[in-house]
């Protein structure tokens, strides 16, 4: 059980807080409810941009990392289709430095043609790194594409076109800071080494003048159920074939939720894995072959995810994953196997809160969600999870209409 408080400033910043006097450092999270689907679908990459660019200084302080540096922090950030969020680990004696910093950066970023030209090469060089220049690197570009035709999923966080980055103007920027980095549309967490009451009383001085902002009333198109199936063959100079094939899923909310992330476990994590064991293994079609999902907080995709053996074609490999799924449709699950994966999900949630760091970030994700006691009672709903509801899933998720195949050959 993870023990919290929660608070929110009269400008609408919700502070949550999470003493553990084990460690003598703190966490401060900042977490700001926009990504990827928040984005005009032709200006994309901005949520991304702007992890980059809240670096860039502020108008106050001109090096964002050199002055959490001098207190003895580290900091990141990472941006998804659903949320932004940055991060910083001090000592907790210097705490008050993170609150300066973060708040700075919130109320007066700094907008300069200088910060702006030097964060788009850097995203411009990734996107062409990771996404064009690398193999299988439009993989997931191509299959969102497929899979979604009106929900703003259809497209990466990195954005769906490079040019929507090159092109970005000054006044784009801005205008989508106004939007979403303001306090009615942040989180904001502290834990480690510190006094509550301590900690309200820093929110208050540093983020408690911050105008409120407009509150973003999220309107995102909903994807339509799928009636039919759709495939993509693609040739490309990669070094062996791959296969993928998607499934849309339950929203991150949904009760139905539970039961398919353990499908996924039962499938695909692992060598004891059913993929691994039967399709690896046994018949040696794939090197390597996972089951996942993005645990997206709108309805997502599930994913079986493979490079198959040199010599083993697209079709023979999708007629092994089908013969597998169609027998676990018909025959279900194990109350053994069952067992296993919820033992490994209790685990992996066990060893995730040992660190400080993860903690704030789970306690401002699920605060994101609607309730960030939900982190407290989510292994119950796990293992309330039964083989019947599993065998149900199974059968209502992998229904050929629901799905989106993509063969991946080599030149």
């Amino acid at each position: 059980m993870i023990q919290f408080s929660r608070f929110v400033l009269p400008n609408g910043l919700r502070v949550l807080v999470h003493e553990d006097n084990s460690t003598p450092m703190a966490v401060v999270n900042v977490l700001y409810d926009v990504g990827a689907r928040d984005e005009d679908p032709s200006r994309t990459g901005f949520a991304h941009l702007f992890e980059h660019l809240m670096f860039g200084g502020s108008i106050n302080i001109a090096e964002y990392d050199d002055e959490l540096q001098k207190a003895g922090g580290e900091n990141n950030a990472y941006t998804t289709n659903d949320l932004t969020n940055y991060y910083c680990q001090l000592p907790s004696a210097n705490i008050e430095t993170a609150f300066w910093l973060e708040s700075d950066r919130m109320l007066s970023l700094a907008f300069s043609k200088k910060s702006l030209e030097v964060q788009r090469k850097v995203v411009s060089e990734e996107f062409k790194e990771h996404y064009i220049n690398k193999p299988y690197g439009d993989v997931w570009f191509r299959m969102r594409e497929m899979a979604y035709e009106e929900h703003p999923y259809k497209w990466m966080t990195i954005g769906k076109e490079l040019k929507h980055i090159e092109q970005a103007t000054l006044e784009d920027v801005k205008q989508f800071f106004f939007r979403h980095y303001t306090p009615s549309n942040a989180i904001l967490v502290v834990a480690g080494n510190v006094v509550t009451a301590e900690v309200l009383a820093l929110a208050e001085k540093w983020f408690g003048d911050i105008e409120p902002g407009e509150k973003y009333i999220r309107q995102v198109p909903q994807e339509q159920e799928q009636s039919a199936p759709r495939r993509m063959d693609i040739t490309a100079d990669v070094p062996v074939d791959a296969f993928l094939k998607t499934w849309h899923m339950p929203s991150r909310l949904d009760e139905r939720y539970y039961a398919v992330d353990l499908i996924t476990d039962i499938l695909g994590s692992g060598a004891s894995s059913r993929l691994y064991q039967s399709l690896v293994k046994e018949q040696h079609l794939f090197t390597n072959i996972d089951c996942y999902h993005f645990g997206s907080t709108d309805p997502g995709l599930l994913c079986i995810d493979g490079k198959l053996v040199k010599g083993v074609t697209p079709e023979q490999a999708e007629a092994a994953v089908e013969e597998l799924l169609e027998k676990l449709k018909r025959d279900g699950v194990t109350t053994t196997e069952l067992e296993k994966v919820k033992n490994k999900t209790e685990s992996t949630m066990a060893f995730e809160d040992m660190s400080v760091m993860n903690r704030a970030a789970s306690i401002a994700y699920y605060e994101l969600l609607g309730d960030a006691d939900l982190m407290n009672t989510e292994l119950d709903k796990y293992n309330a999870v039964t083989a019947g509801e599993v065998l149900e899933e199974c059968r209502r998720i992998f229904d050929e209409n629901n799905s989106h195949t993509l063969y991946y050959r080599a030149k």
